[in-house]
């Protein structure tokens, strides 16, 4: 794809304004986010979605299309494994529910912007060199690796060097002011536990970055899809997390599908790279005749891991109830804002 600069600029320009619409819309007065209203935005996120796609295929044709349906699955799955740690987060710093959805939010687009950053930098490395495709393997095949080794979620949440420098350098406030993020006390300025919130989601969500980026770079190589498939995927996540609740509980075998697509994906990066390759001592420097996994394949595979992972956690719950009731995290207990136990 030859994607002209007013497309990229008209593509943030709407999604900023859909950002700043949901904003009005659901803080306009703040208010806990129900089941009914959550469903309703992530069906219409879901449905912004497809209508991108669409337009793809129509105006640029079937593959890019389904190698943006493909990324978008993708990184719409890995980052419902971000919603556990987004759950002991809120947990943690006590957020109050009618100010969650703002939270989720801004660090959404923290998250996003920190995203873009990376995005451009792996589509130079790619572009320069075709050995990144072997870095960004190793990368998904290890952490498809420590999924399976520890699928358990961690109920402690620590603190992440961002944070701790927040706060050397700005006072907190112990308690939170509404939705402000800094609030002035006796002529001094301080800085709410609603802007360290927000932080801690925007930044934790880099981890994640670390694995989700290489991961949809091994299903399209175009920086625009990458970002598209992204963005969607990040700002129908802010629902999923009102809409799913305790069912994240029930997703016992989420890992494990997870871990199944990262590896199949970090395979596929390797033969890509193989039929690519540059490296001299690989072949001589010249590309290997290998096999290549087309886009359709691709889609199909990790929407049927998706699919059966699902179903069979489903099961799982309903046969093990009491194992799901001891394990994952609530919203009403956890260290306090200022990371003290409570």
């Amino acid at each position: 794809m030859n994607v002209p600069i007013w497309l990229w600029l008209t593509t943030v320009g709407v999604l900023l304004a859909i950002i700043l619409m949901d904003l009005f819309l659901v803080d306009h007065h703040p208010h806990k986010v129900r089941l009914a209203e959550a469903a309703r935005w992530v069906v219409f996120y879901l449905a912004l979605a497809i209508a991108f796609g669409i337009g793809l295929w129509m105006f640029a044709g079937r593959t890019p299309a389904v190698e943006f349906f493909a990324g978008y699955v993708t990184e719409y799955s890995l980052s419902v494994d971000n919603l556990f740690i987004f759950v002991i987060i809120m947990a943690a710093f006590r957020v109050p529910e009618r100010h969650q959805h703002r939270v989720l939010l801004v660090g959404v687009v923290i998250a996003l912007i920190m995203r873009g950053v990376f995005i451009a930098l792996g589509a130079a490395a790619i572009s320069a060199f075709s050995w990144v495709f072997y870095l960004f393997a190793v990368v998904l095949l290890v952490t498809a690796y420590r999924l399976l080794r520890d699928h358990s979620s961690n109920d402690e949440y620590k603190e992440n060097k961002a944070l701790k420098l927040l706060r050397k350098v700005v006072p907190v406030t112990e308690e939170y002011h509404e939705a402000k993020i800094t609030v002035k006390i006796d002529g001094k300025r301080w800085v709410t536990p609603m802007l360290v919130v927000m932080t801690a989601i925007g930044t934790t969500d880099l981890l994640f970055a670390l694995d989700s980026i290489p991961a949809i770079f091994g299903l399209t190589k175009e920086p625009y899809l990458v970002f598209s498939a992204n963005a969607f995927a990040l700002m129908g996540l802010r629902q999923l997390y009102f809409l799913l609740g305790g069912l994240l509980k029930r997703l016992v075998y989420l890992s494990y599908g997870l871990a199944v697509i990262l590896a199949f994906i970090g395979v596929k990066l390797v033969l890509e790279a193989l039929h690519e390759n540059e490296l001299p001592f690989i072949n001589g420097g010249n590309p290997v005749p290998v096999f290549e996994v087309g886009i359709g394949l691709s889609l199909g595979i990790i929407v049927g891991v998706l699919a059966i992972t699902t179903v069979a956690s489903l099961l799982a719950a309903r046969r093990h109830p009491e194992k799901i009731d001891q394990g994952g995290a609530t919203s009403g207990q956890g260290a306090g804002a200022d990371g003290t136990e409570a």
